[in-house]
């Protein structure tokens, strides 16, 4: 059984506004072990970024803070080291490939220049090494015309091409886990599909554990391991992607299924949630999905239920199992 690489517990980040304290992540707790690929699913506003910000250390503070909880990476608690310290472990020991890689490289620099700079932090070699590094992991992400490329800007390389190169960046010191905010995001089905390959052989030839952040279903059965689901700040449902995908219970997770097309029937309009997204902080009592959701009980306007083992492995936050000792209807 492998050793969970990170553990985030009762993670709690706020944001301070001129409106008040907005929690855009309540109680978040999270494990990935060693060489394991888990997907964090949710709809845009579940607090799935801010999670992978506050485990890489770059909420803005002002207007964000962690408020409390522990973010445990190899037994320390990264919330009690100072910035150099996260600066030794951020790119190092934890990547990350951000959303946009058009606004996440810099316009101004090579390509070369950008990763020649990650290994030159970490690994302490001269500009010529660096050099060398950075084009042989050109290669290894597929890019054709290494030697070149690592002479161009941003602008002359195409989405696909500048998100390779941003797990070039992420993966040239060969961290032992990597955050993938939405890296197939805009990318057409082809490129997404080359980019998901990419990741599941980093995955397999370095043992590199990948959190995955995504908003499509279909990408986490493609490649994940495990599932997180979040909404609304929470986790509200997490399991292996076999029992997520074919077995979900919490009203949430069957309404982002639910919604998938599927290839094999005929269906003139597609499946969608009723409602909105709340605004983070806007729902002070009771289960944040109880207005959208299709199953809800009398206690679910008042009280918040809690996270519980319903099988081996397979967590729900849903009064339907509290109720009936957790286990399924």
């Amino acid at each position: 059984m492998s050793q969970p690489i990170l553990e985030v517990r009762n993670l709690q980040t706020h944001f301070f506004t001129d409106n008040g304290e907005i929690p855009a992540v309540d109680n978040v707790s999270i494990s990935i072990n060693e060489g394991e690929i888990l997907g964090v699913v949710g709809e845009s506003g579940c607090g799935k970024s801010v999670t992978s910000l506050s485990i890489m250390g770059l909420i803005p503070n002002p207007p964000g803070k962690i408020v409390g909880g522990e973010i445990i990476f190899k037994n320390e608690n990264l919330l009690r080291f100072s910035e150099k310290k996260m600066r030794a472990i951020r790119g190092n020991d934890v990547a990350m490939i951000f959303q946009e890689p058009m606004t996440s490289l810099n316009p101004v620099y090579t390509i070369g220049d950008q990763i020649g700079e990650t290994i030159r932090i970490h690994k302490k070699v001269n500009k010529k090494r660096a050099r060398e590094l950075s084009i042989n992991m050109l290669k290894k992400v597929g890019i054709p015309r290494a030697e070149q490329i690592v002479n161009e800007y941003p602008h002359q390389l195409s989405g696909g091409m500048r998100q390779r190169v941003m797990i070039a960046m992420a993966m040239s010191c060969e961290p032992k886990l990597l955050i993938a905010d939405e890296p197939t995001t805009a990318l057409d089905v082809t490129i997404q599909a080359q980019i998901l390959d990419l990741m599941r052989q980093l995955n397999k030839e370095n043992e590199t554990a990948i959190m995955l952040i995504t908003h499509d279903l279909g990408v986490v059965a493609e490649i994940c391991d495990r599932v997180v689901v979040m909404y609304g700040g929470k986790v509200v449902e997490e399991g292996d992607v076999r029992t997520i995908m074919k077995k979900p219970q919490h009203p949430y997770t069957k309404g982002l299924i639910r919604s998938l097309p599927k290839l094999h029937q005929k269906e003139e309009r597609l499946f969608s949630i009723p409602g909105n997204v709340p605004k983070p902080g806007s729902i002070l009592y009771g289960c944040r999905f109880a207005p959208r959701c299709d199953e809800v009980l009398d206690i679910c306007s008042n009280k918040d239920p809690e996270l519980i083992e319903i099988t081996s492995g397979h967590h729900c936050r849903c009064f339907h199992f509290e109720q009936e000792g957790g286990h399924s209807r």
